[in-house]
């Protein structure tokens, strides 16, 4: 269905290359891999893209002004986007969650953009509230409730209309019956979602407006900020490594360099760490932590465990470290390199945070090393915090490496971000 019959639908085609990336599954199209616009396409408008033969090939999300011009949202036989479409691949996003929801654990990813067929869109969720970030204005047009997006549509002609049989709020509102739905927009679409009248943060469902949301991680209760916070307000991607620290926390004496809101730090207190720190360079990033801590203090072993901070830059306060005074040291830093351009840099920082992170594990004690940098692939991550292990001269044995969670599913290459390096001190 065309929802705007004036407008004929958007045709093209795409290079060899691009075709054969997309039959074979991969979901994105860039600019220059694009042929033949049957006319010139307007941001965010759904595009259906034929095949050398002048077959049906997919159906896209277009962006003409963005490098990355088209997501792929459907390949194969042709398809008519209705409610029921829609509601039926929100539903086996949520099928794919159901390993990781339960009372314990009330905060997750519900959509993971590509990988779960909405492209360019993140679902999260924190107990009864849900967060939907949108990375390509494609979805301004389609988010329904109270915004006023549909209304200024009209109005705003170079701005695709709502997507067909789509409203996203609505759909939200009946599988999942959230008490409120916030809107996060990436930087990019950020001049488009203005001139629809919709603003980062702002309700699309409910009358709570405060930041702070809390959930909770393995019985673990955590503070998200909805509305301001990086992401969609926690770093729901770590869970695994989190969990994983609180096992082996015990007895031990912790390091958490980047500790940001402290997740692991209270992940371990819980696990029985006798003290853990926290290593930020900023002020509040640290006083999240210290709320963090004392949102679990109800846990004897929270209360027990004692909690220092350093609020310092990371890497020139471990120069001066003590050597071998933590059992566990994270070095879980933030994205090295937010584009191509800095790739070789971040491999170096990488590199340059392990080899000062490792003189301070006591002997016996574990290194964790972790990259959110999509940028640098899993391969250079490793090699360069492997190179400065040996560069350190002290003997290491590799436990193991992890990657993405469950409701973090990375289907196609450029999603794979997330890797984690664990290592043992053996001398």
């Amino acid at each position: 269905m065309n929802p705007n019959p004036s407008r004929p639908r958007l045709r093209l085609r795409l290079t060899g290359a691009a075709e054969a990336a997309v039959r074979a599954g991969h979901p994105w199209v860039y600019s220059d891999k694009v042929r033949d616009p049957s006319r010139d396409g307007i941001q965010g408008e759904l595009a259906v893209v034929y095949d050398r033969n002048d077959r049906f090939l997919a159906l896209g999300l277009y962006d003409p002004g963005s490098p990355l011009a088209i997501r792929i949202l459907h390949k194969g036989a042709p398809v008519s986007l209705d409610a029921p479409w829609w509601a039926a691949r929100l539903d086996a996003a949520l099928q794919r969650r159901l390993p990781v929801a339960s009372p314990q654990t009330t905060g997750y990813r519900i959509l993971n953009g590509e990988s779960d067929g909405f492209p360019g869109l993140v679902l999260d969720r924190y107990g009864d509230c849900l967060v939907l970030k949108a990375y390509t204005p494609s979805w301004l047009g389609s988010l329904g409730g109270s915004s006023p997006a549909t209304a200024a549509q009209s109005m705003a002609p170079s701005m695709a209309p709502p997507l067909p049989g789509l409203n996203l709020v609505e759909l939200l509102q009946a599988r999942l019956q959230p008490a409120r739905i916030v809107l996060r927009l990436s930087r990019n679409i950020a001049a488009s979602a203005e001139s629809l009248g919709l603003a980062d943060g702002q309700n699309l469902l409910g009358t709570d407006t405060s930041h702070s949301v809390v959930f909770h991680e393995d019985g673990i209760a955590f503070d998200s900020d909805v509305v301001r916070g990086q992401k969609t307000g926690f770093f729901l991607d770590q869970r695994g490594n989190r969990r994983e620290v609180g096992r082996m926390a015990s007895g031990a004496s912790i390091l958490n360099v980047f500790s940001f809101s402290g997740g692991f730090s209270v992940h371990a207190a819980r696990g029985g760490a006798r003290e853990v720190t926290d290593l930020d360079i900023s002020p509040h990033a640290l006083a999240t932590a210290r709320r963090n801590m004392a949102l679990n203090i109800r846990h004897p072993a929270v209360a027990r465990a004692r909690h220092h901070q350093v609020h310092a830059d990371a890497f020139p306060w471990l120069e001066k470290a003590p050597r071998g005074a933590w059992d566990i040291v994270i070095l879980d830093p933030p994205s090295f390199a937010k584009r191509e351009q800095e790739r070789l840099g971040a491999i170096e920082a990488y590199q340059r945070l392990a080899r000062l992170g490792a003189p301070c594990v006591a002997p016996g004690g574990c290194l964790l090393a972790a990259s959110c940098s999509a940028h640098v692939s899993t391969d250079e991550f490793l090699s360069a915090t492997r190179h400065a292990l040996r560069a350190s001269g002290l003997e290491w044995t590799e436990e193991r490496i992890a990657g993405h969670e469950p409701d973090h599913p990375a289907d196609f290459p450029e999603a794979r971000y997330l890797k984690a390096l664990y290592v043992r001190r053996t001398r």
